[in-house]
């Protein structure tokens, strides 16, 4: 028998014609039922189950968001005002210490010897001044009679001036030495942070040599720059009473610390076009340092009737900002919107949705527009 050789065209007509038989009876569930088979029910009734929160109307606080740092609002550097040897450091470096708090220690018995010799020499010339007055009183009765002369009276007079005056002498030495005593004691002038000490026990240190910082943490300052721009609108605010402010660092809400603009510059730094502004807030925990970068939310008032979203619920693309509303015959529907002020987890959308409307707030990836989904109500992000 002779086999008959098939050329590749002649199977690629074969392949075609068996696959347009096969839709010609309707493609492959067409052969099934016509061979009395059941076939799997399309699944064009298929809804994705979407999570929907409703768009809200409430009244909400406005805010001006600049991003600043921490600021102490004072720091000084600990300074000797004597000369003597570091006997003693009673607080260790890093620590809080309160106003008045005894910090370091100089040697002090050059000075408690000053202060004695001071006091003594007081003392000497006290007497000298009891003796003169009771000299002056005899001279000025003797005088009247002619027993001495007006020149001795006069001497005594004189006598009785110059010990007065070296007793007031006297008691400023004492103080200037009380004085110099006290500078061997370094006490906090002010509640706040030690930094590093600069030096250490034992060391022989002179007039103005530093030997540590302190900061007071608690208020602090928040300091920002905003632009020229909005100096007009945060004037305007201001005008009415205390503007309140929220400082948080990184803008983590659970730092947030609250505070009031308490300082904005006579002057715009014209080579940036801003402003220097400076929120106060208290700090009691002194968690803030100074230089920290932080958020300020500069309160301006209030906006009623805001249209509020669920901040996940918004989208991004090179058009711009949408969401995905649930439409007529639960369709998503894609609205391109305006945003404005945030307020928690909501945002405010000031065009592009309605009251009342299902926004999508899950499965964004899953769905697109003219798709059918089924709508499911998210209480956990309702907002209300």
């Amino acid at each position: 028998m002779k086999i008959r050789k098939v050329s590749p065209v002649q199977i690629g007509l074969a392949v075609f014609g068996v696959i347009a038989l096969i839709f010609a009876f309707g493609g492959p569930n067409g052969l099934l039922r016509s061979r009395g088979v059941s076939a799997t029910p399309p699944q064009s009734g298929f809804r994705m189950p979407v999570p929907v929160v409703q768009v809200i109307r409430k009244t909400i606080p406005v805010y001006k968001e600049f991003v600043g740092t921490t600021e102490a609002i004072r720091n000084v550097t600990l300074q000797a005002m004597v000369t003597g040897y570091l006997i003693k450091q009673f607080v260790p470096d890093g620590t809080d210490v309160h106003k008045g708090a005894l910090i370091y220690r100089i040697d002090p018995r050059n000075f408690q010897a000053s202060l004695d010799q001071a006091n003594a020499q007081k003392e000497r010339d006290a007497a000298v001044l009891e003796y003169s007055k009771v000299n002056h009183e005899r001279n000025a009765l003797m005088v009247v009679h002619g027993d001495v002369s007006k020149d001795a009276y006069q001497l005594a007079t004189s006598s009785m001036h110059q010990a007065a005056s070296s007793v007031l002498f006297d008691k400023a030495q004492v103080e200037l030495a009380r004085i110099n005593l006290g500078y061997t004691m370094i006490r906090a002038p002010f509640s706040g942070r030690l930094s590093r000490s600069l030096v250490y026990t034992g060391t022989l240190i002179g007039t103005g040599t530093q030997i540590n910082t302190l900061v007071q943490l608690d208020p602090i300052y928040a300091t920002f720059n905003p632009s020229e721009a909005d100096l007009a609108e945060i004037q305007k605010y201001r005008a009415k009473g205390v503007m309140e402010a929220n400082v948080n660092v990184s803008g983590n809400p659970a730092t947030e610390y609250k505070g009031a603009l308490t300082f904005l510059d006579n002057s715009v730094d014209r080579s940036t076009g801003t402003i220097t502004a400076r929120v106060t807030i208290s700090n009691p925990d002194k968690v803030l340092l100074p230089g920290q970068f932080v958020h300020v939310m500069l309160h301006l008032g209030y906006r009623k009737n805001a249209l509020l979203v669920p901040q996940i619920a918004i989208g991004s693309n090179q058009i711009g900002k949408y969401l995905y509303v649930v439409g007529k015959g639960n369709v998503v529907e894609m609205r391109f919107v305006v945003l404005g002020t945030k307020f928690g987890n909501l945002i405010e959308v000031k065009h592009g949705v309605r009251e009342g409307e299902s926004v999508i707030v899950g499965n964004q990836q899953k769905i697109g527009p003219g798709m059918p989904v089924r709508p499911l109500f998210d209480k956990g992000r309702s907002g209300h």
